[in-house]
């Protein structure tokens, strides 16, 4: 649900899978070294690094439309913030974690993941990784409360829809179901970038993983290889449909069964939303992190914030 901006890319036949290890691997397996460090040192925030003063983004993990106030609100890694429209940030609450997996389940209510603000004693346990599990605020993100698996995983995607919470658990590589955020059920174990659940179909979902795209009939408990582009993000939906958007930040839409390009983003995806008849996407440049937003299905992109001109 999100996208960014840059010039068109040449056609190309995007028929066949990628080859070879994608960026979000390569990512994924520093964060983790450095994750460790961190622990190791016991300093800093919820991954070791310590939080800059000022309303700035950093790195974008997540996107999502609060209900409540149709507002974009962003979950970083120093917390979450609002993005009003007059191209600001506004950080929500106090806590500055390190928040990973995002989803936005109704009106002010939004559940996530990640890595404790380490001065935050509900949200920590005394001896256990620094792993916050499924968090949940029903306060527009003022205030988070642990629900599951607090020090046991590391959601680093989360999709809620069709009564479920949808998460891959980054810390096992599990992708993992629940009716109500407590009981989990692991359906199966992968290398996985990223993932999408269809809005019409409970079952059905798309995964970025290691091996490339791959399809699920029924619910993530097995997966097949599809044809397709070498993605980093996916975002699907209920009128937009499927889109993607590769680690050079080329961005998809799927349009009967076939993945067509749109306009470019200039930078290096850090998340994608699409949300009724807006794409959003975050990215990182030279000049810091910026989201951008299109309303003509990505043939155009406008600049939503500016890390540079915060």
């Amino acid at each position: 649900m999100g996208t960014k901006t840059r010039s068109r890319p040449p056609a190309r036949d995007t028929r066949h899978r990628p080859r070879g290890v994608p960026t979000w691997a390569v990512v994924g397996a520093v964060a983790a070294v450095l994750l460790a460090l961190v622990v190791i040192s016991g300093g800093g925030s919820g991954t070791g690094t310590t939080p800059r003063a000022g309303e700035s983004v950093a790195h974008v993990h997540g996107l999502g439309i609060n209900p409540a106030d149709g507002e974009l609100y962003a979950a970083t890694h120093f917390g979450l913030f609002r993005v009003p429209t007059e191209a600001k940030v506004e950080r929500v609450g106090k806590l500055v974690q390190d928040t990973m997996g995002f989803t936005v389940v109704g009106p002010d209510h939004f559940l996530a993941s990640g890595h404790p603000d380490m001065n935050d004693s509900s949200l920590r346990k005394p001896g256990r990784p620094p792993l916050l599990g499924l968090i949940e605020s029903t306060d527009g993100g003022r205030t988070w409360d642990a629900v599951s698996l607090l020090g046991e995983a590391d959601f680093h995607s989360l999709v809620a829809g069709h009564g479920n919470v949808y998460g891959y658990d980054s810390t096992g590589g599990r992708f993992m179901v629940s009716p109500d955020g407590k009981q989990w059920e692991t359906r199966s174990r992968l290398g996985m970038g990223d993932f999408a659940v269809d809005p019409a179909e409970a079952n059905r979902l798309v995964a970025v993983t290691e091996q490339g795209l791959a399809d699920s009939g029924d619910g993530g408990r097995s997966w097949q290889p599809t044809d397709g582009p070498q993605l980093a993000f996916l975002s699907w939906d209920a009128q937009q449909g499927l889109w993607g958007v590769s680690p050079a930040g080329e961005t998809y839409q799927r349009v009967e069964g076939r993945w067509e390009a749109r306009e470019a983003l200039a930078g290096e995806p850090q998340a994608l939303l699409v949300a009724d008849d807006e794409v959003f996407a975050a990215v990182s440049s030279g000049a810091g992190t910026a989201i951008y937003v299109s309303s003509d299905g990505a043939r155009t992109w406008r600049l939503r914030y500016s890390e540079n001109e915060a």
